[in-house]
């Protein structure tokens, strides 16, 4: 059988504050159009990517992103890298030659690494 990862989502704790980041300090677009409790980002290529907010039921640990890893497919690492440090991102590990080529990562407001490579 063949898969592939066709959409992912993630919770948050608070909403806004997680689109701001999302949205500000990666620039990330959000979709113009969203289910409640949701915000889904869009690539050229169609949706890929959401925050939203905690299931019912969901205990919500200091990190919800604990033993979560991210990883986006980006043109250039570095001119990424670069925008996230001037918009006040919170770098976890500087640019270096990583598995998949060139990479950084860097931590969301609930906790999740964020892995960028260049791809």
């Amino acid at each position: 059988m063949q898969t592939r990862l066709d959409f992912m989502s993630v919770q948050v704790r608070d909403l806004s504050a997680s689109q701001k980041f999302y949205t500000q300090v990666i620039g990330f677009e959000a979709a113009e159009h969203s289910p409640p409790g949701a915000v889904v980002f869009r690539t050229q290529q169609g949706a890929i990517f959401a925050i939203r907010l905690p299931l019912p039921g969901t205990e919500i640990s200091k990190d919800l992103g604990l033993g979560v890893g991210l990883w986006f497919a980006v043109e250039d690492a570095d001119a990424v890298h670069a925008h996230i440090i001037l918009a006040g991102g919170q770098i976890v590990s500087p640019p270096q030659p990583g598995p998949f080529g060139r990479m950084f990562v860097l931590r969301d407001p609930d906790g999740y690494q964020l892995t960028f490579h260049q791809g």
